[in-house]
């Protein structure tokens, strides 16, 4: 199975009722994004971060992506969110299909690579020796990366 569309994780679902993510802007977890190849096999059934098809480049882009800054979190209209910043890899040559957005926080177990979202690119997407953007959408009820109605 190829990276062929956006999800929330499963795993995350069932983490997230059980209290084990925090999206606080201050003192909340630590969340990375991680990219992957074209033949990256991600989805809902994603668990956690894995090095598998994860993109490379000779400089730019390490292993395991980068830390995102998030937003935090509000209520309004009855609708929770939370989102993140725009990241940007600088000096990459890369193509990505996708990527995995992950807590990387120890939250008294042993697994710090909690997967929590799967993005879908909607096709490769090319950087030559420049800089690669993911941009997040607005911090709005309507448009926010993490939405719960």
């Amino acid at each position: 199975m190829a990276i062929t569309t956006n999800a929330i994780c499963d795993s995350f679902k069932k983490q997230l009722l059980g209290g084990e993510h925090d999206f606080d802007s201050s003192g909340g977890d630590t969340y990375k994004l991680a990219m992957y190849t074209p033949s990256g096999t991600l989805g809902k059934s994603t668990t956690n971060y894995i090095t598998t098809q994860e993109v490379s480049s000779p400089s730019g882009y390490a292993a395991g992506g980068k830390a995102l800054v998030n937003q935090g979190v509000k209520v309004s209209s009855s609708v929770a969110i939370t989102d993140f910043a725009d990241l940007s890899f600088t000096g990459v040559t890369l193509t990505a299909r996708g990527a995995l957005i992950y807590n990387t926080t120890t939250d008294g177990g042993s697994n710090t690579t909690e997967a929590v979202a799967v993005l879908d690119f909607g096709g490769d997407k090319t950087a030559t020796s420049g800089t690669f953007t993911i941009q997040f959408p607005a911090f709005t009820t309507s448009a926010a990366i993490l939405r719960i109605a």
